[in-house]
């Protein structure tokens, strides 16, 4: 039997127009769709009537599969001859595992192709009406993670490096040690003055935006109750937000102000409202 191909998608980072077109034609053909929480559902609409869809979503502190059970099943249904596409919310590569699940599949000799997808990284800030450079603030912007592998000894991320860099910062996955890293980076030098925004379900129509310090960050994200997904963005590119970048949230005030002329509720940012 001919063995099939596994696709790892990229599905963007919510909004279901995001995600592109080479991943959305794969999607459409795939035998089977195994899909990640945050994905956006809407995109399953897309697949084959006969295709298995399997839900390998994981949320904090609760999986329903592990990754070595996805693994499997990447396999399994390749060697079945089935052509997989493994559709993982964001990019497969920027946090996603998708390194593990490509070498998974190589070292059964299975066919793979990885299409890149929409950061959030890039996404939310953008939604948010925060450019993560511009020439006149921040040249460079660094990505890390607010959860790495528990089976570390200690944090590889070097938060004095950080410091000294300078630039635009974003944190993924970070609500919950938000507190814990914004200490980490005050104590390494950088100013606690130091815009910063948690930026919620980035993308989609009920987005939130809290802007702040680095020094009350945290405490805002807490007392408005920032639930993941969130990311949160540190530096002086924050403040372009206030200065007329803020084009996502004109365009919810228009969604609503159509909504309540017409009584209908409107296409926007991928959802009904």
């Amino acid at each position: 039997m001919k063995t099939g191909t596994v696709y790892l998608v990229g599905a963007g980072p919510g909004d279901p127009d995001l995600i592109t077109r080479k991943g959305l034609r794969l999607l459409r053909r795939a035998d089977v769709v195994i899909y990640d929480r945050l994905i956006p559902h809407v995109l399953l609409d897309e697949t084959k009537v006969d295709a298995e869809l399997i839900d390998g979503g994981k949320q904090p502190a609760r999986q329903r599969l592990s990754q070595a059970h996805i693994n499997e099943l990447l396999v399994d249904r390749a060697l079945a001859g089935k052509d997989v596409v493994r559709l993982k919310g964001g990019d497969p590569l920027v946090f996603g595992r998708g390194s593990e699940e490509a070498l998974a599949c190589r070292e059964y000799g299975i066919s793979f192709e990885i299409v890149p997808g929409v950061s959030s990284a890039i996404a939310a800030p953008a939604y948010a009406g925060i450019s993560l450079t511009q020439r006149h603030i921040s040249s460079a912007f660094t990505v890390i993670t607010g959860h790495e592998a528990p089976d570390k000894d200690e944090s590889a991320i070097n938060y004095e490096g950080l410091a000294r860099l300078g630039g635009t910062l974003v944190i993924l996955m970070g609500v919950k040690q938000l507190p814990a890293i914004s200490e980490r980076l005050v104590a390494a030098g950088l100013a606690g003055d130091t815009p910063a925004a948690v930026i919620e379900w980035g993308t989609l129509a009920n987005q939130r935006v809290f802007v702040g310090v680095l020094d009350d960050i945290a405490e805002i994200a807490k007392s408005q109750n920032v639930r993941p997904p969130a990311i949160t963005v540190i530096g002086e590119v924050v403040n372009l937000r206030k200065q007329g970048m803020a084009w996502f949230d004109r365009l919810e005030v228009e969604a609503l102000e159509t909504e309540n002329s017409t009584g209908h509720g409107i296409e926007f940012g991928g959802a009904t409202l």
